[in-house]
């Protein structure tokens, strides 16, 4: 596997990412979402990308579970913030207090103290069905 150095920052991310939209929100079975977790591990790969919003959150459980039992500083972790997470209107957007509710949650869900990024995820992606 190659690793880039991430913009200016000092983070050696994989040339290849593994991320868990539509697989881990519920689409794939958590064996499988576990072994190819594994399989992107031993292939060398680092970065993983995932977002409050994919399964209103169970991706970032499904992956809370299995990188937990990896030392932190093995991988980089991104999630993203912006999506619906309820049937509530309020409980979207980037606004300063749901950014901190939001990030509060994730690192709850991945079972971590920090990730690496944390982007706002695209609206017109979202209202593309991106």
């Amino acid at each position: 596997m190659r690793y880039r150095t991430l913009g200016s920052s000092d983070l050696q991310v994989s040339e290849i990412s593994l991320g868990s939209w539509l697989t881990y929100a519920g689409g794939i079975e958590a064996d499988a979402t576990h072994a190819c977790t594994e399989a992107a591990f031993d292939a060398g790969i680092n970065f993983f990308d995932t977002a409050n919003v994919y399964g209103q959150g169970a991706a970032e459980t499904a992956w809370g579970e299995i990188l937990s039992a990896h030392p932190r500083d093995s991988y980089i972790l991104a999630t993203k913030v912006w999506g619906p997470m309820s049937d509530d209107p309020a409980d979207k957007g980037l606004s300063p207090a749901q950014i901190a509710k939001q990030i509060d949650s994730s690192l709850a869900r991945l079972k971590t103290d920090y990730v690496d990024l944390y982007p706002a995820y695209s609206p017109t992606r979202l209202s593309l069905g991106l």
